[in-house]
């Protein structure tokens, strides 16, 4: 299971960007994160830049995965059902589930979510 931004585990670097000019002041060798938008999307698949979406639904997820994101990130809501998509699909985009606390972690494990990110790397 993926844990990003859990004190104990330690993670990836991770850039959160609104527009493609933000790309530039992004920390070397980090993953972008950025909310759905095809713009960013399409550029950073073009440009082989590491990337992580924040999505609302499973259409979104659909166009992630097939623009070859590292992360589909989703509330837990949606999560159960994008990665039930994703194992049948075998997406080669990991999901994330957003949480707020470690208290969460057992319940999406036990729903085989492929991990966790802390809503507060989300915060801009």
């Amino acid at each position: 299971m993926i844990l990003i931004g859990d004190n104990l585990v330690p993670s990836e670097n991770l850039s959160f960007i609104d527009s493609i000019a933000d790309i530039e002041y992004t920390i070397a060798n980090s993953t972008v994160v950025f909310n759905y938008d095809e713009n960013l999307l399409l550029y950073c698949s073009k440009n082989d830049i590491e990337f992580a979406v924040v999505v609302e639904n499973l259409t979104q997820a659909i166009y992630c995965n097939a623009l070859n994101s590292k992360y589909i990130i989703c509330e837990k809501r949606v999560a159960k059902n994008v990665q039930k998509v994703a194992e049948n699909y075998i997406f080669d985009s990991k999901v994330l589930a957003i949480i707020e606390d470690s208290n969460e972690i057992e319940k999406i494990a036990l729903n085989e979510i492929d991990g966790v990110i802390y809503s507060n790397l989300l915060d801009k």
